[in-house]
């Protein structure tokens, strides 16, 4: 693992025939070790589009719980760091997304999000202020990432008491110390891209990154960007603690929409550019070939390093470059992985869990939430937690909610319901349902709209308003037994959720975000009364100032030209003018 006292040794070393030994100062104080990794994994899925996940890790051997003041940043991001010491987050998980992942076409993602903006954090349990904190921390966090996280407040923020269990070290059981909101309208674009990858330590100079082209990524079919940070133990004692932050980003390339027709696709086909070493500082940097739906392929170059690794409860295939290894870029020293499919034959797995969600009705005063949860196991029944935060000018009437399976009542084991109170929080409900084997599970609830004030309607009413996804965690039972070996080298991608049990692994799942109408005044006529009544005003003001400040004077009136010449000639003629 690289640290910062044997870089500066290396260094060091290098200059001896130079530079006079004196001038080589050991530190006393040995610095916090880190590490860093990049994965990319590639998953041709069976719709005939693509699957990248890209994945960089960064281990940093420090403490901030401790109070302790860091100010030596080698490879963990420097404004991050600050972010953890200063607000005390013990956990962090933010994400941007534009699409929607379909997961009955794709499978189930590495990492999944919701379209739009996440944000959930765990506090220190010395924050005394949870809900100034969580201000000022959103506000910090839109200027890291150029993203509109100003505009969570405590009408988008919730408090789960049951979802979102920290996925590092700790059994943290006080959720007064949990917020969680989304920005469901959150457009993510390049300026979002640009900090992101300034957090990584070569940029986008060098490895994995090169390939993260803004062009290429926004023209993709759903491209994910997040952010992890948690605490994780440093050995199997878990004696000392490191911090690990982990950057995502997945992305659906349609090549058949792109003009290629074909089931084959290269490096520079999707990312327009081609790998040419890895990150000089990452001590792992690995390409990960997803070859188990697809036997029969021709793979250049072909590599004979396999790996097997079960991913999301199923036994799969890899094919691994490993771009440490100077013989992976051959003698032209740039790498462009090209595979082309002899045949489209191989079944996909179909997720055993799924959710939908739409909003049904009419007219613009009541309606009904329908969220469906799909269990496609045949003879296996599992409970799933759900969670729904509906904006306050939805009312929900928490009476009418029913959870059938199969026609059948299905009473939820655990409900916790929070109400909302107007311009001030949103709704939130949690419960904890079996779903039965080979079932879909509806649940519903009617709702009624209210009528905003002008002042808060969107520069678009009419176009709706959105409300974010639902969010369904469940342990889902597995198709293989798990691999208790934790001494074997296992990909990043296959170890972010943790495991508790061989036969199930944990899975999240987001619903889509709904699009509501709300009633919404014609803001036309608005313009027209302004408009009459200035006029009005204008003329009746008007006429009544001239009234009241015009000065009047009486003019004699000139004689005529005709007069005046009669009263020269009376005048030559001794007569008397005319009056």
């Amino acid at each position: 693992m690289p640290g910062s006292v044997s870089m500066f040794g290396d260094a060091a070393d290098g200059k001896q025939e130079t530079s006079p030994p004196q001038t080589v100062i050991t530190p006393s104080v040995p610095q916090p070790k880190d590490d860093f990794q990049e994965e990319l994994v590639i998953r041709p899925l069976h719709s005939g589009d693509i699957y990248a996940s890209f994945q960089f890790r960064t281990l940093w051997e420090t403490d901030f719980m401790r109070g302790n003041k860091v100010s030596h940043y080698r490879l963990f991001p420097k404004s991050l760091g600050q972010v953890i010491s200063k607000f005390s987050v013990r956990e962090l998980h933010i994400s941007f997304t534009q699409g929607y992942w379909r997961t009955m076409q794709w499978g189930q993602p590495f990492l999944p999000s919701p379209p739009g903006a996440e944000l959930w954090v765990w506090f220190q349990d010395t924050v005394t202020d949870v809900d100034a904190t969580w201000k000022e921390l959103t506000n910090v966090l839109s200027g890291i990432f150029c993203a509109s996280l100003n505009f969570i407040d405590s009408t988008n923020t919730v408090q789960p008491s049951a979802s979102f269990k920290p996925l590092g070290i700790g059994n943290v059981t006080d959720h007064r110390f949990l917020r969680y909101a989304t920005l469901p309208r959150e457009i993510v674009c390049t300026e979002n891209l640009t900090p992101w990858k300034k957090l990584l330590p070569c940029g986008s100079k060098a490895g994995l990154a090169v390939l993260l082209k803004s062009e290429k990524l926004f023209h993709s079919s759903f491209h994910s960007q997040a952010v992890h940070i948690r605490p994780v133990c440093r050995d199997w004692q878990c004696r000392s603690m490191s911090w690990e932050l982990r950057q995502t980003l997945n992305a659906v390339f349609d090549l058949h929409t792109s003009g290629q027709g074909k089931r084959e696709w290269s490096l520079f086909k999707m990312f327009s550019r081609t790998l040419t070493e890895a990150c000089p500082l990452a001590s792992s940097s690995k390409i990960y070939i997803d070859v188990t739906d697809n036997p029969e392929f021709d793979l250049s170059p072909a590599t004979s390093l396999l790996s097997q690794a079960v991913v999301l409860g199923d036994r799969r295939t890899f094919s691994v470059y490993d771009l440490t290894q100077q013989a992976t870029f051959g003698s032209v020293r740039s790498l462009n992985l090209l595979i082309r499919w002899k045949s489209s034959d191989g079944d996909m797995l179909r997720p055993l869990l799924h959710a939908e969600r739409y909003v049904a009705g009419y007219g613009l005063q009541a309606g009904e939430i329908h969220t469906l949860m799909y269990n496609h196991h045949p003879f296996r029944s599992f409970p799933v937690l759900l969670l729904d935060s509906v904006p306050w000018y939805l009312r929900l009437y928490i009476h009418t909610l029913t959870v059938t399976s199969k026609g059948k009542d299905n009473k939820p084991s655990y409900i916790h319901y929070q109400p909302s109170k107007d311009r001030v929080r949103p709704h939130l409900l949690e419960m904890l349902v079996q779903l039965p084997p080979n079932s879909v599970t509806e649940v519903t609830v009617q709702f009624e709209r209210a009528l905003l004030k002008w002042t808060e309607y969107t520069p678009d009413p009419n176009h709706g308003f959105y409300v974010g996804s639902s969010v369904i965690s469940s342990l889902v039972p597995s198709t293989v037994a798990m691999d208790t070996n934790s001494t074997q080298e296992m990909p990043l991608f296959s170890s972010f959720f943790p495991n508790k049990e061989e036969s199930s692994y944990f899975v999240r799942v987001y619903t889509e975000p709904l699009l509501v109408n709300l009633p919404t005044p014609d803001f036309s006529m608005p313009y027209n009364v302004i408009c009459l009544t200035c006029t009005v005003v204008a003329v009746g003001y008007g006429s009544l100032y001239n009234l009241l400040t015009r000065s009047f004077q009486i003019e004699e009136p000139n004689p005529g030209l005709a007069k005046r010449i009669a009263n020269v000639i009376r005048r030559m003629r001794g007569v008397p003018p005319l009056s």
